[in-house]
């Protein structure tokens, strides 16, 4: 049975001593510290002191227990007052928002969801964002337009993660990465074979940019996409 729809607390038996809340927010709390693998329910229930097989009364499974954690950090995402009539500022704001919370959870990157289970924080989500767009196009083409804006967010700050991770792992950063790359560019570029590579080198302005200016660079090439087919679509 999907997990919100078992009701928390059960019609008999002894008043519940913890919470879904209580569990969740130990489990991430553990995730943020020590990345989700640790998060178990023996480890949680040593987190909130209780036995590790009572907590399977209120979270049935690690399967739950995702969906659980994965819900409330959508209620991170702050969609009061969507929609407000301007779409571009609406999506702008959902989109920050989303990389803001993957940037505080970045063990999100490594939970696998293919399929929704619709609890209340991703509900709300749903309803400011696809409310942005409503107005102006049919729901099949809503849906395409958010899928776009959603897979352009998920993959920017996944590689982003993937990068910090990746450094910290290495101990290179980035500049350090770029510093050893030189000869290898140079070679590249003095072979005369790749031209397009070399206009990448010579004239990317995206390269020199901080991570913030290089999200919010491709989410506006997004919206205008969006735009275009919001223009397209009143034409």
């Amino acid at each position: 049975m999907n997990i919100w729809m078992r009701p928390e607390r059960p019609a008999r038996g002894p008043k519940p001593v913890y919470s879904r809340a209580q569990i969740t927010e130990a489990a991430i709390r553990i995730a943020d510290a020590e990345g989700l693998e640790a998060a178990t329910m023996r480890r949680i229930a040593k987190e909130i002191g209780a036995g590790a097989m009572s907590l399977y009364r209120y979270v049935p499974s690690r399967d739950d227990l995702i969906e659980l954690m994965a819900d409330r950090l959508m209620g991170e995402i702050d969609v009061e007052g969507l929609p407000s009539g301007d779409w571009r500022a609406d999506l702008t704001r959902y989109a920050d928002g989303m990389r803001a919370m993957w940037l505080r959870h970045p063990w999100i990157a490594t939970v696998h969801r293919s399929l929704p289970s619709f609890g209340p924080h991703q509900l709300r989500v749903i309803e400011g964002t696809m409310g942005a767009l409503d107005a102006y196009v049919s729901i099949d083409e809503n849906l395409s337009l958010m899928a776009i804006l959603n897979g352009y967010v998920e993959g920017a700050v996944r590689e982003e993660i993937t990068r910090a991770e990746e450094a910290r792992r290495s101990g290179v950063s980035e500049a350090e990465w770029m510093a050893r790359s030189g000869p290898r560019i140079q070679q590249i570029l003095d072979s005369g074979q790749y031209p397009m590579f070399a206009r990448i080198v010579g004239e990317a302005r995206q390269l020199h940019l901080d991570r913030d200016e290089q999200f919010r660079y491709g989410l506006d090439r997004v919206l205008d996409c969006i735009g275009a087919a919001l223009t397209a679509r009143s034409g």
